[in-house]
């Protein structure tokens, strides 16, 4: 029986880099989390121990730092590309870059948002994950952690029965959900700023309007949406859990619940997870490569 070595990658994982723009007065911070990992020839290291070739990860570590110095770190894809780029050479043929942005808004003052204090905005998260493989790129970018809610415009019924089944139908419910996308670009040269505004703009506004008989409706056509309007996405896949709200029972205090007073559950809760495409899409490559499904 022979036994072989497998696809395998390594990387320095969740690297905390803050940058402070002190250009002007007004200052401007990025707050990112990025991860590194290589892939290449690196059988010696794993068969033999042989770390010729390898890359110490506290060296990728320290790369991050230094680039994000020696030029402005700008938009999380730009970066990505460049470090990826700048990996990927000798017997390290690819690299893989993740990058979560965490937002900040200025605090405001008097009527006024304030030159350099910040306070934090929620816990969604703006995301990257670009590959390199020689001299090929690949982005998918995307968002994580946006809770959305709207408080009718939103049924559930026709769903089967058996013994087992005690949910009951709803022509009115409360809808919410967290949402998580990734999408894959078309082409590395894009106004990334723009697309992802569009994008999240898109998908809150087909969230709000759509009258949902289904979470997995509202999932297709969120993606369905980004799709049509905007021709530099291939593919966008979504997780949607859903953050139920149950009905309480008021009757036994003589009180009557007219979709009023609900009980938000945390868990468990159903995961609606899917990918919407466009068909005349280019091949995706390695874009989705050691990424989740979702």
């Amino acid at each position: 029986m022979a036994i072989n070595l497998g696809p395998n990658q390594y990387g320095k994982a969740e690297v905390r880099l803050v940058t402070v723009d002190r250009s002007s007065p007004v200052h401007r911070i990025k707050d990112l989390t990025v991860s590194t990992s290589l892939r290449g020839d690196l059988a010696a290291t794993h068969l033999h121990g042989d770390n010729t070739g390898v890359l110490a990860t506290d060296t990728q570590k320290n790369t991050v730092y230094a680039f994000a110095k020696q030029s402005p770190v700008g938009e999380i894809e730009d970066f990505a590309l460049r470090l990826g780029r700048h990996f990927v050479r000798g017997n390290i043929t690819g690299a893989r870059i993740l990058v979560e942005e965490h937002g900040w808004e200025r605090i405001v003052v008097d009527g006024k948002p304030h030159e350099h204090s910040f306070s934090r905005a929620g816990d969604e998260k703006r995301t990257t994950a670009v590959t390199i493989d020689g001299d090929r790129a690949w982005v998918v970018s995307g968002l994580k952690d946006l809770v959305v809610l709207k408080s009718t415009g939103s049924e559930f019924h026709g769903f089967p029965r058996d013994e087992y089944t005690t949910l009951p139908e709803t022509d009115d419910r409360i809808l919410a959900t967290a949402v998580t996308a990734r999408w894959r670009y078309q082409g590395t040269d894009l106004d990334w700023s723009k697309s992802f505004g569009e994008i999240r703009r898109i998908m809150l506004e087909k969230f709000a309007t759509l009258h949902s008989y289904s979470l997995q409706q509202t999932l297709y056509g969120m993606g369905e949406a980004v799709l049509r309007e905007r021709p530099e996405v291939a593919e966008i896949r979504l997780s949607l859990p859903n953050k139920h709200h149950f009905l309480v029972d008021l009757t036994p205090f003589g009180l009557t619940n007219d979709n009023e007073v609900f009980h938000a559950a945390d868990r468990p809760y159903g995961l609606i997870e899917g990918t919407v495409l466009r068909d005349d899409a280019e091949e995706a490559g390695l874009a989705w490569y050691s990424l989740p499904a979702f």
